[in-house]
């Protein structure tokens, strides 16, 4: 139930790639995670799609340096520097990767086949062109995590107070599954992101499991027609909050780098 993108893990061992710091295969592997595999389309000198480890390679040839992390919702161009066209694709999607260092972006498309139970998935990225520009409302680091701890504290009271944060067999399932991640250490991000980013990003992946609980709860104790509507009201900035600091987790490895040079 935790929210991981497809964008976040590509971007992460990417970067991890591109710096050095892992093999092309161990890159592969963690991108692709639990899918079946995935490919690129539409890559400036392939004439048809090709595997991961392919088009990594290719980009690294094309002046690629670095992948940041697109995240946008309706009304929220979150990490997107355009054209339109780009954007639109991304929106549709809800999430997409941008390169540095060549005005390239990725947006995947996913297939599902097979019954329930047995799903077989496999994802192409779509790569088109983009403009080369500063990303769209991206914090930094520090900026998000103060971001996260405010809304957190602000929206804890407010779901508690309507019965709504998140309650049941099912809502303690997940708190369970997410505790029993965390505890195990799991690697959240790929060698090169510095330790406030993987604290970042699981601050901002719990976050976003408390917002997930309190819709799959239904109404809760808001029966009231205002109670319902501050329970949206309190939702919708601390989704816009962790999704700002997913983000910037994802994009830190990017950032540190041009900081450093």
């Amino acid at each position: 139930m935790l929210f991981e993108p497809r964008s976040g893990r590509l971007a992460a061992w990417g970067n991890a790639l591109l710096a050095g710091l892992v093999s092309p295969d161990e890159a592969v592997l963690s991108i692709v995670g639990e899918d079946a595999v995935h490919r690129v389309a539409g890559l400036p000198g392939e004439s048809g799609p090709v595997g991961l480890t392919l088009a990594l390679g290719r980009m690294r040839a094309l002046g690629v340096s670095g992948l940041r992390v697109a995240l946008p919702a309706p009304g929220h161009p979150l990490g997107l520097s355009g054209p339109p066209e780009f954007n639109a694709r991304a929106l549709d999607a809800e999430e997409a990767v941008v390169a540095v260092g060549a005005a390239l972006g990725l947006v995947p498309e996913v297939y599902e086949a097979g019954p329930a139970g047995d799903v077989h998935v496999s994802v192409t990225w779509h790569c088109l062109p983009v403009r080369e520009a500063p990303p769209a409302d991206v914090p930094s680091l520090g900026e998000a995590e103060r971001e996260l701890a405010e809304a957190l504290r602000e929206a804890t009271v407010v779901l508690t107070r309507l019965d709504v944060a998140g309650s049941g067999p099912a809502a303690e399932a997940a708190l369970s599954a997410y505790r029993a991640r965390a505890e195990a250490g799991r690697e959240v991000l790929a060698p090169g992101y510095p330790a406030r980013a993987v604290r970042v990003l699981a601050l901002a992946q719990r976050v976003d499991l408390m917002v997930s609980l309190a819709y799959e709860n239904g109404h809760g104790g808001a029966v009231a027609a205002s109670e319902m509507a501050a329970r949206a009201e309190a939702l919708r900035p601390v989704e816009r909050v962790a999704r700002r600091a997913l983000v910037a987790a994802y994009n830190s490895a990017v950032e540190e780098r041009e900081r450093g040079r």
